[in-house]
């Protein structure tokens, strides 16, 4: 998730842990520690820049690393006499405070990077949006009063809250994912692979997507805690594979291929591709975009098929189209386009009878 939650969420366990032998003093190693694994955004090149998607949400983001990331994290509280003396509550709240990083981020859509070295899957649980201030929020309050305090148990409060909304989130998440199957199967579609993932802040409304027959449909569903779900449909757009794109010419051929291999992992295949001027080929990543039901996309890769010496380039080309305004009227339920599941998938038989 974003850095603030993660280093609240740490907080939060280095208060848990460490709030009896440290005092105050367990929230800061719990903040560090939670915070501390996505310093890996620093690594990145003006050469390469794939490189930062590369790294971030790797080793620092490992399982196997995090009695390491923690040995790190406790060391500027161990600087001192007094500190070395709570050698090792230190170290205990700043495992609690890392421990909680990646687990919270493989929560999301991005995909983090668990089990590295021995894989560089991307784990991606799609359940919480990267920011979501209902979740962040009541942690926040918990860690405030468990400092105010001095007690554990405001901060355990917290870490139950954060659990609890995970939970939910993995329940809307089913929800949405069981909606989205039944308008494929109205379509008469048999999907390759599907994914929902929760838009901005909320988990109300997901972007919902499937792979068939060569193609990538998206629509939007909303999944309310109270009520029956509601479909905006969308379209389709045609999937860009490894495969057909490693035809493409390129004035640096190397450079090229190795930035569509590594592009097709981060965004897991859910790629489109779109031609522009002077031979560049834009290479949207469909797991997010400006609009749920849409494909303009929050970040691209643009490669420049004619220029050796700048082939690859990332972008976010067409992320302003939709506002957060328009997308807060959906998510509250107020968009006139969005209809039953019933009615839109009978809408969506009659038009596959037609077709």
């Amino acid at each position: 998730m974003d850095t603030i939650t993660q280093a609240v969420i740490g907080a939060a366990a280095g208060q848990a842990v460490g709030s009896r032998d440290l005092g105050r003093k367990g929230a800061l190693v719990g903040a560090l520690a939670g915070w501390l694994p996505d310093a890996d955004v620093l690594i990145r090149s003006a050469a390469d820049p794939l490189l930062a998607i590369e790294q971030h949400r790797g080793f620092t983001h490992a399982l196997a690393f995090i009695p390491v990331g923690a040995a790190i994290a406790a060391l500027p509280f161990l600087a001192t006499r007094a500190g070395r003396a709570q050698a090792r509550p230190i170290y205990l709240a700043a495992l609690a405070g890392w421990a909680t990083h990646a687990p919270l981020d493989a929560c999301t859509s991005y995909g983090t990077q668990l089990l590295w070295p021995f894989s560089d899957q991307r784990a991606a649980w799609n359940v919480v949006s990267i920011v979501d201030p209902l979740f962040t929020l009541p942690l926040l309050l918990a860690v405030v009063l468990a400092w105010r305090w001095r007690s554990a148990l405001p901060a355990l409060a917290g870490l139950a809250w954060a659990v609890g909304w995970l939970g939910l989130g993995a329940v809307q998440h089913a929800r949405a994912a069981a909606v989205h199957a039944d308008l494929a199967l109205a379509r008469g579609h048999q999907p390759v692979r599907a994914r929902v993932d929760p838009s901005l802040g909320n988990h109300l409304l997901w972007r919902a997507v499937y792979e068939a027959g060569g193609r990538i449909h998206a629509d939007a569903v909303r999944v309310p805690w109270f009520g029956p779900p509601t479909v905006r449909t969308g379209g389709s757009a045609p999937l860009a594979s490894p495969a057909d794109l490693a035809a493409l010419p390129a004035a640096a051929p190397a450079a090229t291929a190795r930035a569509v291999r590594t592009w097709a992992w981060f965004t897991d295949g859910w790629m489109t591709r779109e031609d522009g001027p002077d031979g560049e080929v834009v290479l949207a990543d469909q797991r997010y975009a400006a609009d749920p039901a849409g494909f303009a996309p929050l970040w691209a890769l643009t490669l420049r098929t004619r220029d050796a010496a700048a082939p690859v380039a990332r972008s976010s080309p067409l992320a302003a189209e939709r506002g957060l305004g328009r997308l807060w009227v959906e998510v509250t339920g107020r968009d006139p386009r969005h209809r039953p599941l019933a009615e839109a998938a009978a809408q969506e038989r009659k038009v596959a009878g037609a077709e």
